[in-house]
């Protein structure tokens, strides 16, 4: 019998990225406390430049997008928010949407598996993810909820069960 195998990873859906942003946008131009204060949020390129004209006014313009995101089914973990800066008379925050999984975190969830996971599954980093296959699928259930139960500074995905 063939191994059973998952493929870990960190992705994020780009376009519910969009629509969190968007719906961001459309409340931050219809809320009172936004009015008047040069309040906007947009694609920058690839990341995403949030605009206003005091510190706290661009901190709550991040927070009504981190609810968007929460609400769209996406991990903050996978938001890398920088500090307000002052530019002029404005106060920024560019935040990029982090994707894959580094070396060294992909090798800190393979020790975790190798060391705390049921023996005989096996994990091999691929790239930006992680294929951990065994003979039974039962263990690579166990591993997933090993996983689940661990607090990483990134976000993960199972995907390609087979």
């Amino acid at each position: 019998m063939a191994d059973s195998s998952f493929d870990i990873v960190s992705k994020v859906e780009r376009q519910e990225v969009d629509n969190a942003l968007n719906q961001a946008a459309k409340e931050i131009s219809q809320r009172y406390d936004f009015k008047n204060v040069g309040a906007s949020i947009s694609w920058s390129g690839e990341k995403i430049l949030m605009e206003a004209n005091s510190e706290e006014r661009v901190k709550a313009i991040l927070d009504v997008f981190e609810t968007k995101l929460v609400k769209r089914g996406i991990s903050l973990k996978a938001l890398d928010a920088g500090e307000p800066q002052l530019s002029g008379k404005e106060y920024k925050i560019f935040a990029s949407i982090e994707e894959g999984i580094s070396q060294e975190n992909a090798k800190k969830v393979a020790k975790i598996i190798r060391d705390e996971g049921p023996k005989g599954v096996k994990a091999q980093v691929q790239g930006d993810e992680l294929r951990v296959s065994s003979k039974s699928r039962d263990d690579l259930q166990a591993v997933q909820a090993l996983l689940k139960g661990k607090d990483f500074d990134f976000a993960l995905q199972y995907v390609n069960y087979r």
